[in-house]
């Protein structure tokens, strides 16, 4: 079983996280998908942030739009920080030892795994899909994990770096879409449209829960 994980504040959700999971579910032939909203976010600015229960909701609306996603609100039912290594062991958990997890991140969040809780175990538990980010070359990856002493070696496919766990590292170039959940926050915030940037569910639940009316650009 092939599986992705696609995790985010997700505050909301919007076509840009959409178009890349759907490009690296179709490019790496996963049979699934999961949107996995984070509930308390160890790496995020203090902020105030949408109750958990409504991000999961605009998730699964979003999630609709593909029968290649899905969405799993298990970061909800743990008490803390939602730290990425209980993640990983809990979809183990749940899918069996059969499971091969693919775990999807921009670089410029791969270049900070150091300071995740038990980062070095990560790899024990999925390959990790790093997609191009803006100012982060792909060229940089590679001395990149060299840095991490955990024994990444190149291997004869493009891009894609093989552990001692057995689980790879492979680095993905996705359509890139200047959409952001920030930017998403402020044009509601300042009464402007946001559709075309989110699903047409989505955008209908932030109108009728009234979201981001008043703390949008905070």
């Amino acid at each position: 079983m092939r599986l992705g994980i696609l995790g985010g504040t997700f505050d909301p959700i919007h076509l840009g996280h959409l178009r890349l999971a759907e490009e690296v579910g179709e490019g790496l032939k996963l049979e699934r998908v999961y949107l996995v909203p984070a509930a308390w976010p160890p790496h995020k600015e203090i902020r105030p942030i949408t109750p958990f229960p409504q991000r999961v909701a605009m998730a699964r609306l979003a999630a609709r739009e593909s029968p290649l996603l899905d969405v799993h609100d298990l970061e909800g039912l743990r008490d803390g920080f939602s730290y990425s290594i209980e993640t990983l062991k809990q979809f183990h958990s749940l899918f069996g030892s059969d499971l091969e997890l693919f775990f999807i991140l921009g670089m410029d969040a791969f270049v900070e795994i150091e300071t995740w809780r038990e980062y070095q175990d990560l790899f024990r538990y999925a390959h990790f899909v790093v997609i191009q980010r803006p100012g982060f070359p792909s060229r940089k990856l590679e001395p990149f994990l060299d840095s991490l002493g955990l024994g990444f070696e190149r291997t004869s496919e493009r891009n894609v770096f093989l552990g001692a766990s057995g689980n790879k590292v492979l680095y993905m170039e996705a359509t890139l879409m200047a959409i952001s959940s920030t930017g998403i926050r402020e044009k509601v915030a300042a009464g402007k449209s946001i559709r075309f940037l989110v699903p047409e569910g989505v955008r209908s639940y932030i109108v009728e829960n009234r979201l981001y009316e008043k703390h949008g650009a905070s």
